[in-house]
């Protein structure tokens, strides 16, 4: 066992009272971090008490699956970057690979590459994107703003030279399955010959959620890789002395980001059936949101997906509440500026504590 809020040597030759305080802080973080994501969860309780009251439709089935179909992107995207922010980094990139890797993978699929492989090479560009960055953050020692700010512009310009500026549509109805599928589906044919859906299913989009967020929640929480992930952005000194590969913990969670933009753009893609070079535009705004909005702190260090997760929910059922009681696009841009600013400030607040 080692300090990782401190660059000092292993435990076995830290006093009694050094570790005391280090198991203290560790407590604090727990708590800072079960605070926040109670505080996400009651917000979130809150919104949905108000948006039922202001509109009857709010609690329909059908505003269900859509609110569930809202949250995945913001909530795959989030996922990563909780990884990303609790070494300490940011990735603004997302937003333009999703981009680029749906174009990818739309072109492969209209070049007569089978689905499956279409969407594993859009997919396995956003991998290569993360890398990218990964790789500039480590080896070029550039500051993560910058490197994955580059990425964005460059990611963005290759969606759209390779497309030319336009859609990429005539993909096939079999092209949205993965978007628009769902799970459990029962349609029966009515008397008049038309179908009549029964019951809606899961959607694709939810389950691929559930599973990603589990699995990277274990991964945090269970593994080795998750304890490294989370020493480097507590001290990046004192992992590296306690024998942790920071360059590799900290490329892993970039070609992760990477890997996520490039299935939330696969995803996203499937869902309109056309790929959209302009997709994603402030994307990697809602994914840093998300994440801060459920307790990940932006000096690294603390974060669950847990909170994330909830933080994905926040800004989806506020947006849709906001539209069903007919608040402008340009407003509601305001309210959710105004409170990722509130977030990040008590983040900041609890942090000076």
């Amino acid at each position: 066992m080692t300090d990782l809020s401190s660059p000092k040597a292993p435990a076995d030759h830290l006093s009694a009272q050094e570790l005391a305080d280090h198991k203290a802080r560790v407590m604090n973080d727990k708590k800072k971090d079960l605070i926040q994501k109670f505080a996400a969860l009651a917000s979130l309780l809150l919104l949905i008490v108000v948006f039922s009251a202001t509109s009857d439709a709010f609690f329909s089935v059908s505003n269900g699956m859509t609110i569930g179909l809202q949250v995945t992107s913001i909530a795959y995207l989030g996922i990563a970057a909780t990884c990303v922010i609790i070494t300490g980094g940011i990735d603004l990139s997302v937003g333009s690979v999703l981009a680029l890797s749906g174009v990818v993978a739309a072109l492969a699929v209209k070049a007569g590459v089978p689905i499956p492989l279409g969407m594993l090479a859009g997919i396995l560009v956003g991998g290569f994107c993360g890398f990218l960055n990964g790789v500039c953050v480590t080896q070029l020692k550039l500051p993560p703003f910058i490197a994955t700010l580059g990425m964005m512009l460059v990611a963005r310009g290759v969606a759209l030279q390779i497309t030319g500026a336009r859609a990429v549509s005539g993909l096939g109805e079999a092209f949205g399955e993965l978007g628009n599928g769902a799970l459990f589906r029962v349609v029966r044919i009515g008397s008049d010959g038309f179908p009549d859906v029964i019951f809606p299913g899961i959607p694709y989009p939810v389950i691929i959620m559930v599973v990603l967020a589990l699995g990277v929640s274990i991964m945090l929480s269970r593994t080795t890789l998750g304890r490294h992930i989370y020493a480097v952005g507590s001290n990046t000194e004192a992992a590296r002395l306690s024998g942790v590969n920071v360059n590799r913990v900290t490329l892993f969670t970039y070609v992760l980001s990477g890997t996520c933009a490039g299935l939330t753009g696969c995803v996203l893609m499937s869902r309109l059936v056309t790929a959209q070079p302009n997709e994603g535009v402030m994307y990697e705004l809602d994914a840093i949101a998300s994440a801060v909005i459920g307790g990940t702190s932006l000096i690294g260090g603390v974060g669950s997906i847990s909170g994330t997760v909830i933080g994905a929910f926040v800004i989806g059922i506020l947006r849709n509440g906001l539209n069903m009681n007919g608040v402008s696009a340009f407003t509601q841009q305001i309210i959710i500026g105004l409170v990722i600013l509130l977030t990040v400030w008590i983040d900041q607040l609890r942090n000076r504590r």
